[in-house]
């Protein structure tokens, strides 16, 4: 028998507008998104749906305002059991409510703070990060270490089959940037981001987030959560602490988290929360799966029906 994995987006997937539909539509969302606001002590709801974009493209407003949205989401869902969960990056805090790991109330407030911490390391440590199409794993993570002479820049994120983005310095990545096109690379594109996320430059943001997560209560998960750093499921407090930390400077290493979900007999995917990112990894990865997505009401009514 086939089983059920949820994955959750991260920074990029954002849109003004997101969630105003399940607000208007469902008591329940209404009631997670006014708990939201009122626990952070400002309206997230506003800049989700009313954007200005500007405002919701700040590193510290995206990430809680996903966040909001896929858990509004999968409470819509919560008649859907899942067998196992993962997200991508910011995303993986959503897994981890899911999965009974983390309190709504402390994920969101972790959430808000890593956004913090990550816009300030990024203000502090200029940095950048650029996709590169069409390399493989070995050709990047080469070629990173050979422009490490310019720079930091390591691999940050490896995320369908010949789909990498890459993080670091400056100097660093514009430098692979050159290396990656030699190498015949289909497509490298530097990207809109506010710091070098999954980069040793993000080493500032890591300590505040460390001394956070001391603080919270985690407990063990109720399903294995595939974690960003390992591609491995996790259901350990204690370690799911520890790779929340490291997850702020290592890659995500999603392709393979996907591919062992699979090898753990997922055979339908449900993305939940705003966009199709994670939709169209997917496809890219495992041909062979169901792929599905709820971010609209309309959409958690269709998966639902």
């Amino acid at each position: 028998m086939g089983r059920l994995a949820f994955v959750f987006p991260g920074q990029g997937s954002q849109y003004v507008g997101m969630g105003a539909d399940c607000y208007s539509s469902d008591a329940l969302a209404r009631e997670i998104v006014d708990r939201a606001d009122t626990l952070l002590g400002y309206s997230l709801s506003t800049t989700c749906f009313s954007g200005p974009e500007e405002e919701l493209r700040q590193t510290r407003n995206t990430q809680p305002a996903i966040f909001l949205h896929s858990m509004v989401v999968a409470r819509l869902v919560s008649r859907l059991k899942p067998d196992m969960a993962a997200g991508h990056s910011l995303g993986e805090y959503s897994a981890l409510v899911v999965a009974g790991a983390l309190a709504f109330e402390d994920g969101l407030r972790l959430v808000r703070l890593r956004g913090e911490l990550m816009q300030q390391a990024g203000e502090q440590q200029k940095g950048t990060m650029a996709a590169v199409v069409g390399l493989t794993p070995t050709d990047v993570e080469q070629l990173c270490t050979e422009a490490s002479a310019a720079g930091i820049v390591q691999p940050a994120n490896f995320n369908s089959p010949g789909q990498i983005v890459i993080s670091g310095s400056v100097t660093g990545v514009h430098r692979a940037m050159e290396l990656a096109k030699h190498r015949g690379a289909k497509l490298v594109k530097e990207l809109v981001v506010s710091g070098a996320f999954h980069s040793p430059l993000m080493a500032s943001a890591q300590e505040g987030l460390r001394n956070a997560l001391q603080r919270i209560e985690i407990h063990d998960a109720t399903i294995p959560v595939y974690a960003n750093v390992t591609a491995e499921p996790v259901t350990e407090a204690s370690e799911i602490r520890e790779l929340l930390c490291q997850q702020l400077t290592r890659p995500v290493l999603w392709e393979q988290s996907l591919r062992n979900m699979h090898r753990d007999s997922a055979t339908t995917f449900i993305e939940l929360g705003p966009g199709r990112v994670l939709q169209g990894l997917l496809k890219r990865t495992i041909s062979s799966v169901e792929v599905r997505g709820a971010d609209t009401y309309h959409d958690v009514q269709q998966l639902m029906s």
